[in-house]
This record gives C-alpha cells, sequence and structure tokens, in this order.
C-alpha cells in the first residue's frame, strides 16, 4: 500500500508537537485541513494513531510505532529531492529564485542583471508562489533562494539577508470615507474589516493585518485571498480595507483603489533568504552577493 509522503510529514508533526494548533502553524495549513489528513492517513493504514482529547492529541500503540520510524524516513526523502533538484539545475547551470507578488521591486532586474554578468551562461529562473507558501517554495527544497518580506514563518531556520526596507501604506476602496484623506493614521482603520491573506501565511499574515500595533484587539476579516488579484478585487468590491508595501502603487494600480501613507505602523522589510545546508554553492553565494550589491535600494 502507498501513502502519500505529504501524509507522513503531516502525522509527524502532529506526533512532535502533541497538538493540531500548533502542527497546522508549523506546515502552514489550516487545522481542519490537517485534522482531515490525519484521518485519512489513519483509513489507510487501518489504525487509529492518536487519542484526542481537549489537551491534545497523544500516540496510541500503533501511532508510536510509525513515529518511531518516520523521521528518518522523511529526512531520507527530503535530501534524496534535494540532491536530485540540486544536480539537475547545476546541470542546467540555473539559480531558482523564489518571490511573492513584487520581489525586490525594481531591484530584483538589476540583481538578475548583474548576476548574468558576474556569472557568464547562468541564469536565473524565477518562481513565483501565493501567499499559502510564505516560504515562496524554501521549505521544500523546490528553490535555492528567496526574495521575502518580512517576517515569516520560520525565518529563524533559514539565513536571512534584509536588503532595504519600505513604508506600509493603506490600501482603499475609492468610495471609502477616507479615500480623500492625504494621511491616514491607523487607529482610524483598526475596527475596519481587512482583506488578508490565509491562514497558512502566519506571521506574515499578521504583519500585514498590524498585529503588533492593534493594543490587543482582535482585527475584523471582511475577505481572505490567496494572491494579489484577489486581494485587490476585494478591496475594490468593498470587502474590507488593507495594508501593503508602498512600492504596491507602483506595481498595482487598479481602478476603485486608492494607496494612501499610514501613520502609527513600522516598515516593511525584503530580504535575500536561502537554507544554511546551500551555504557551499558557488553559485548561490554569488547570488546573494549580487543581491546585496544591487538590493540595497528598493
Amino acid at each position: 500500500m502507498d501513502v502519500d509522503i505529504r501524509l507522513l510529514r503531516y502525522f509527524d508533526a502532529v506526533a512532535r508537537e502533541g497538538n493540531l494548533t500548533r502542527a497546522a502553524e508549523l506546515l502552514f495549513v489550516s487545522q481542519p485541513a490537517l485534522s482531515k489528513q490525519i484521518k485519512q492517513l489513519e483509513a489507510h493504514l487501518g489504525a487509529e494513531l492518536f487519542v484526542r482529547s481537549r489537551s491534545g492529541m497523544a500516540l496510541t500503540e500503533p501511532g508510536r510505532a510509525l513515529a518511531a520510524r518516520v523521521p528518518a524516513m522523511l529526512a531520507d526523502w527530503d535530501l534524496a529531492v534535494r540532491e536530485a533538484r540540486d544536480v539537475a539545475a547545476r546541470e542546467a547551470r540555473v539559480v531558482r529564485v523564489g518571490f511573492v507578488a513584487t520581489a525586490a521591486n525594481e531591484a530584483t532586474q538589476r540583481i538578475v542583471a548583474e548576476f548574468g554578468r558576474r556569472c557568464p551562461g547562468w541564469r536565473v529562473d524565477m518562481r513565483k508562489t501565493d501567499w499559502s507558501d510564505p516560504t515562496a517554495g524554501l521549505t521544500d527544497g523546490a528553490v535555492d533562494a528567496a526574495l521575502l518580506r518580512l517576517p515569516f514563518p520560520g525565518q529563524d531556520r533559514l539565513r536571512v539577508e534584509v536588503l532595504f526596507s519600505e513604508p506600509r501604506c493603506a490600501v482603499l476602496p475609492a468610495s471609502h470615507r477616507l479615500a480623500d484623506r492625504g494621511r491616514i493614521a491607523f487607529e482610524e482603520l483598526r475596527d475596519e474589516p481587512f482583506v488578508t491573506g490565509p491562514a497558512e501565511a502566519g506571521s506574515a499574515r499578521d504583519h500585514w493585518l498590524a498585529e503588533a500595533e492593534r493594543g490587543g484587539r482582535e482585527p475584523v476579516i471582511g475577505a481572505v485571498a490567496r494572491n494579489v488579484d484577489e486581494w485587490l478585487t476585494a478591496i475594490a468590491n468593498g470587502d474590507g480595507v488593507a495594508l501593503a508595501p508602498q512600492s504596491v502603487a507602483r506595481f498595482y494600480p487598479r481602478p476603485g483603489i486608492v494607496f494612501r501613507p499610514v501613520d502609527g505602523i513600522g516598515p516593511s522589510g525584503v530580504a535575500v533568504v536561502w537554507p544554511p545546508d546551500c551555504d557551499g554553492d558557488p553559485a548561490l553565494r554569488e547570488f546573494i552577493r549580487c543581491c546585496l550589491d544591487e538590493g540595497s535600494t528598493p
């Protein structure tokens, strides 16, 4: 009987954490989706793997037997996948770079061009993901590096070099009562419905909801979007307001939407990010140097 490797990964997270909520946060999935996957694995195996209670998820005897083997299996699988992808990328002379939305703004083109100048015959393969994958492919080894907004879940386990920061702005429907303001105080937006990313985005979602500046007040969610197009459409339709990097006004102008400076919140940072086990890769090291040399301004 074949079992999807993803089910084993989900099982391992729940077994380690002993809690569905914490495991779901680590995996960037919703708690109901994770619970459904665990039940699917139990159905495949014909065995109950956890005893569920209000205090958490405790392993059964079959669960403990599986938990003793799964971590090593996953480590071997991850290593094999990364090695295969790395060999393929090196043969093609490609550095794979993940990004979400605007990457490093206009600096992205300078970085890519400079890398091509320094490494003739090599190229950068830019791979875009939506907001449900806040590491843009780094977590599963699909890319060698990423250009990401800070913060994002799991960044303490990765190498992070900050390139620049820029102010956050308010994004409003043109019909909004504050749309004609020159500047807006965040206090005036705090109780508005917000259009935000999915729960899987974790700390990134919290940042764009300005959780740190809310004084403990829970945000009101007007709509959830998985990418920029869904997000802009929901705002234009009046489902809520949002916060965004100032540069979004340049990259995504849209009829029916206005961008306004907002006071009372901190800036948004952009970084080049890569896994520690790739430190020895010469091509990746050169790409990172290009990021630091060319990406110091938006």
